[in-house]
């Protein structure tokens, strides 16, 4: 099921799971996952796209694998906001990946996550080959880790 909130997302997420989080770009994914106490993200792993079907098979590999109770979608929202030509492909992913899986899926707004993935690694002085090969799953990780960071405040305020 498709979630268009971060609340409703977090009433379906099985307790004692962590999350999966994925930065879908044209030519490959990022993927992050956090730990089973929802508090930290950590990059995983960059999947070099090929077709849907391929590249959902191996999203839901890892899923299962890693027992992940919900997949978080980074949303690449434009800087004002409004909704592009890549939101509607993601949220097309999204919808076609609900196809497959029972998992909830919830979508966390992405802007700025990749130039605070780079800034990172250029703080860690990472070579400019080093930054290509990781930069997509770091980026996840800003992502999954935005979605945390809400879903633990929501549990503090109750």
């Amino acid at each position: 099921m498709i979630f268009e909130d971060i609340e409703g997302f977090a009433g379906a997420v099985p307790s004692g799971r962590g999350l999966l989080g994925i930065d879908l770009g044209t030519k490959t994914i990022g993927v992050a996952l956090s730990d089973r106490l929802l508090s930290v993200a950590s990059p995983l792993e960059t999947i070099k796209r090929k077709k849907f079907g391929l590249d959902a098979a191996r999203l839901l590999e890892i899923a299962q694998g890693r027992e992940a109770g919900g997949i978080i979608l980074g949303l690449p929202r434009n800087m004002d906001g409004s909704e592009g030509p890549r939101c509607q492909s993601t949220r097309a992913f999204a919808r076609n990946l609900e196809k497959l899986t029972e998992l909830p899926i919830g979508f966390w707004d992405e802007r700025l996550s990749t130039v605070a993935a780079e800034r990172a690694l250029l703080e860690a002085d990472a070579t400019r080959k080093r930054r290509a090969e990781v930069i997509d799953n770091v980026a996840a990780s800003y992502i999954l880790q935005g979605a945390l960071d809400r879903l633990r405040h929501m549990r503090a305020a109750t």
